[in-house]
């Protein structure tokens, strides 16, 4: 049997729930001559010498070797590995350690606000490293875990109850999954389920075989200026066309990116207007929450227009070096916009979507309502 004391994420008990398989036993403790800073750019923190400091947590006794394995496959894929130190108790207690050189230590840690701010989304996203466990090397699963952190904030939004007016109220108990199976995950993931569901005449579909390709959710705006009559649109390369073969994969679109796990699809739309174009957004107005390909793909889709100033200007390059973002900005007249969405030029759902709503609205926008 082992006795851990853990100082950050795993005082988390939802967490540490998860990661164990198991509600166990804990008691406030305190390691003397430490302390607990965020690890610089990452959701989670690490723990360093300092002394005079106290770095609290909490003592966890008596694990036994299935709960160590577990903790070592968690802890181990983020490149932690434990050392013996004794508390201020005299007691002693495994802890995990950081490689060296492997994160820096940011702002101090504050538990309270990570349970507040991040603590969901990391509990949810724990349940699919974890599921990994005794499938995949932890070493193996680090790389995809931001994409992870994305799933996870996608499935929390997808779980907010809706209203059923015409489509039947389901509840999870109407899906019986009898295996899930991972094929392919990278930058993007594929995953395959054996299931039954449940038919419109209350008996159990026949087993069958279906495959999702998970991207994450994502937000669209368009931003459109009332006075002079303009929008803005972007020009890149997309990847899907030309893997279908498309003559010219380079698509005009409306402002598009993937929605950070720990920030509102609002605040994607005003972020990625920043990256792609250089404009602040003023009012954002939404359009729809939408699955463009529901049959295949987990993607889903928040789609707004926004009003803003769109003076003369000549195009300009934008996005994201890191990313590998090459980005053109177009400010092209309402009229031009609408010639585009009927030809191949424009032929990608939220800029249609963006454009067709903003052909019904654009005189109530321009009058000022």
């Amino acid at each position: 049997m082992a006795d851990f004391f853990f100082y950050g994420t795993l005082c988390h008990l939802p967490l540490l729930r998860v990661v164990l398989g198991r509600a166990v036993a804990a008691r406030p403790a305190v390691l003397p001559d430490h302390a607990v800073f965020v690890a610089r750019g990452q959701p989670f923190p690490l723990i360093v010498e300092a002394p005079g400091a106290q770095a609290v947590g909490l003592f966890v006794p008596d694990l036994g070797p299935d709960d160590v394995a577990r903790l070592d496959y968690y802890e181990g894929g983020f490149a932690y590995h434990t050392r013996d130190l004794t508390l201020a108790t005299g007691e002693t207690a495994r802890v995990y350690f950081p490689d060296p050189g492997h994160w820096e230590p940011g702002a101090p840690w504050d538990l309270a606000s990570w349970e507040l701010s991040r603590g969901a989304v990391v509990v949810d996203t724990a349940r699919d490293f974890m599921a990994l466990y005794g499938q995949k090397p932890a070493a193996a699963v680090l790389p995809r875990y931001p994409m992870m952190l994305v799933r996870g904030a996608s499935r929390l939004r997808a779980g907010q109850p809706v209203p059923s007016v015409v489509r039947r109220a389901s509840s999870a108990a109407d899906v019986r999954v009898q295996a899930r199976h991972e094929p392919y995950a990278h930058f993007f993931a594929v995953e395959e389920y054996d299931l039954q569901f449940r038919r419109f005449d209350g008996t159990w579909s026949a087993p069958i075989n279906r495959a999702a390709f998970v991207s994450g959710d994502a937000a669209t705006v368009l931003p459109y200026d009332p006075v002079r009559d303009r929008v803005l649109v972007v020009e890149q390369f997309r990847a899907g066309p030309y893997a279908r073969g498309d003559a010219n994969p380079w698509l005009v679109e409306a402002i598009a990116g993937r929605i950070d796990p720990f920030e509102t699809p609002e605040a994607c739309a005003r972020r990625e207007a920043e990256e792609e174009a250089g404009i602040t957004l003023k009012d954002l107005i939404e359009i729809a929450r939408y699955y463009p390909s529901p049959g295949a793909k987990t993607e889903f889709l928040y789609s707004y227009l926004a009003l803003c100033d769109l003076p003369d200007d000549r195009p300009r390059l934008g996005g994201m070096a890191d990313e590998a973002e090459d980005i053109r900005a177009h400010v092209i007249p309402f009229a031009q916009l609408m010639e585009i969405i009927r030809a191949p030029e424009g032929g990608n759902g939220p800029l249609i979507l963006s454009a067709m709503w903003l052909d019904a609205n654009r005189e109530r926008l321009r009058a000022g309502g």
